[in-house]
């Protein structure tokens, strides 16, 4: 099992540092224009000021920049990085919908992973730009603007069927989330049909997920102030996407978050209706919105979180190995994020 943190701020490159320190295999950089620091600034910062750690975006949204500038961005930090570089990427929840926008569709996403996959490749590919269709490729290689030498993997973010396929397809790993993102055996199974339309056999895939994460302390229960605001902003976050999903597709909302959601929407429904998108998203794995405290409920923290003392977590990770999962990532609110992951390395990573 490999474990990752997260970093979405400019300043706070000392971070990274310190997790590469602690043993910590790799860092996501957020792609949130509305709420975070520009991940490419940050990523170069990152590989200046790192040795091991892997670096790449977690996770890039093909909304916000074309195709041939994202495989740019990331080839040039594989310039100060190299080898050690991934590009992680999906549809864009989060970022586009602070905008008020919806997520790039499925059909669309393929077909910009497919440019950006070639151009890593050092490949020339058919781009097609307001309808115009032209051969591309980076040009100048000799000149090293870009590394596309070293390998940059692309792991591919879904949360549901299509998207899981789409990173058997075309993707060198996936990027889920517990619970959202189903069982293990139920993603990998949707990440094997889709190597076997193309063809491709799953020989070091890398299946990775974003989970919350909380350890309690000896004789600590889920209900005490420390636990709330360790947990609270990554419960709340897979609350607030679920908000939407249900909205947009009319789906029943999983079982998982029933407890509190007949309450929360009539909270968030008092909202005004044209800044909701916004204030819904502004907390995002940051903080604890003081107003939605009250949803953080013993039961909530079970469905949401991988939680409990460290013997418990760790064996819930093997477990989770033994099923096909090759790393974790977890987002730690910012005011506890040093804490939590020394913490979580001295605590579980040194039994795994």
């Amino acid at each position: 099992m490999e474990f990752g943190v997260s970093c979405e701020k400019i300043d706070e490159i000392g971070f990274v540092t310190h997790a590469e320190n602690l043993g910590y295999d790799f860092c996501w950089v957020t792609d949130s224009q509305m709420i975070r620091s520009n991940p490419w600034a940050v990523l170069a910062l990152a590989a200046q000021q790192t040795r091991t750690i892997r670096l790449g975006t977690g996770v890039a949204v093909p909304g916000l920049r074309l195709a041939p500038v994202a495989a740019n961005g990331i080839a040039t930090i594989n310039r100060l990085a190299p080898g050690r570089t991934f590009m992680g990427i999906g549809t864009g929840n989060t970022a586009m919908r602070t905008m008020g926008q919806r997520p790039m569709g499925v059909k669309a996403f393929a077909e910009y992973i497919r440019v950006v996959r070639a151009l890593l490749r050092g490949e020339e590919v058919d781009y097609t730009l307001d309808g115009v269709t032209h051969p591309i490729r980076f040009q100048n290689p000799e000149l090293r603007y870009v590394d596309v030498e070293h390998e940059i993997p692309i792991h591919i973010a879904g949360f549901g069927p299509r998207a899981q396929a789409l990173a058997g397809e075309l993707g060198d790993g996936l990027i889920t989330g517990i619970p959202r993102g189903g069982t293990i055996p139920w993603a990998l199974s949707n990440v094997k049909r889709g190597a076997d339309k193309a063809g491709r056999d799953m020989k070091g895939f890398f299946t990775t997920a974003l989970v919350n994460m909380l350890m309690l302390a000896p004789g600590e229960d889920f209900q005490s102030e420390r636990v709330i605001a360790a947990c609270g902003s990554a419960v709340m976050a897979n609350v607030h996407f679920l908000v939407d999903w249900v909205k947009e597709t009319g789906g029943d909302p999983p079982d998982y978050v029933k407890p509190i959601w007949n309450d929360y929407m009539a909270f968030h429904n008092q909202r005004d209706a044209e800044t909701a998108h916004q204030k819904l998203h502004e907390s995002h794995y940051s903080y604890l919105d003081p107003e939605e405290a009250r949803f953080i409920t013993p039961e909530m923290i079970r469905n949401f979180c991988i939680a409990g003392q460290p013997a418990e977590i760790v064996e819930q990770l093997r477990d989770l190995e033994a099923q096909g999962l090759n790393g974790i990532s977890f987002i730690a609110p910012l005011q506890q994020r040093y804490r939590l992951i020394e913490d979580f390395a001295e605590n579980v990573m040194s039994r795994m």
